[in-house]
């Protein structure tokens, strides 16, 4: 399977993608040229030189050193997030197809209340009342997007609790779990593997705009939302500081879309094809 994947240009430029931002954000403090946090206004917006390769921000900071480090805030907050999230969706969402109608109803109407709100609003409250740090920017994302995995996992259980095999598996005496373990997420795996891997660019996206707005992290944080943010002060002075943060964002974000769409085309090329 994995030969065939790797043959899609676009499978490799997305994976080429994540795993560049990978290696920077592993050895952000062997390849950064400063301390991301060294303050000095009397080089403050000095152009690139060799001590400076993106040259400083408002306030004397090595930009190349901050954005190197900024990968590591939206790798550590991200990933570990969405692998809670998977368990989280999986476990939950199987169990409302498998528990009865009683407990499917309960858990979707449950879903349905979360997804009635914009996931940033209610990442936003929950920052709001926990306060700023990085366990509670994870936590105020699990809190705000995990109905939308139970949902996405409840309907690709659905789908697949009226296959003839899982009939074929009750009928042999098969029990819940079994068919649930052996059987259903199996068969969901490859299609929720598509959905966690494109939802990595939309927690990126939501862990920079927290920092963008304030939110979340510490002040002076090296973290690229945070970059924006600060950068609007010199916008017309000195654009490219806005760019690089900006750049960065998109570059991430792009690697993971790019490679889940063609996972996702890889994986169902049926869905695809219709």
């Amino acid at each position: 399977m994995h030969k065939t994947l790797f043959k899609n240009p676009q499978a490799l430029i997305g994976l080429a993608l994540i795993l560049f931002v990978l290696f920077i954000a592993l050895l952000a403090p062997t390849l950064a040229p400063n301390d991301p946090n060294l303050i000095d206004t009397t080089c403050k917006y000095l152009p690139p030189s060799s001590n400076y390769p993106l040259g400083t921000d408002q306030l004397g900071r090595c930009v190349l050193s901050r954005l190197l480090y900024g990968a590591r805030y939206s790798v550590v907050i991200s990933i570990p997030t969405l692998l809670l999230l998977s368990v989280i969706g999986l476990l939950i969402g199987t169990l409302s197809v498998c528990a009865g109608k009683k407990v499917d109803f309960v858990c979707n109407m449950i879903c349905d209340v979360f997804i009635a709100f914009p996931a940033l609003i209610i990442a936003i409250a929950v920052v709001g009342v926990l306060g700023n740090g990085v366990k509670n920017i994870a936590l105020s994302i699990l809190i705000s997007t995990w109905a939308w995995f139970v949902r996405v996992v409840r309907s690709y259980a659905l789908t697949e609790m009226s296959r003839e095999y899982i009939l074929a598996a009750r009928i042999s005496g098969c029990s819940t779990p079994k068919i649930v373990f052996q059987h259903l997420l199996p068969n969901i795996a490859p299609q929720f593997l598509v959905y966690v891997s494109t939802s990595v660019a939309s927690s990126i996206i939501m862990v920079s705009s927290f920092a963008f707005l304030g939110l979340g992290l510490p002040a002076g944080t090296p973290e690229w939302g945070a970059m924006l943010n600060d950068a609007r002060t010199g916008l017309y002075g000195h654009p490219e500081s806005l760019l690089y943060p900006g750049f960065c964002i998109f570059l991430t974000s792009a690697g993971f879309n790019l490679f889940g769409e063609a996972l996702r085309d890889h994986l169902t090329p049926e869905e695809t094809n219709l």
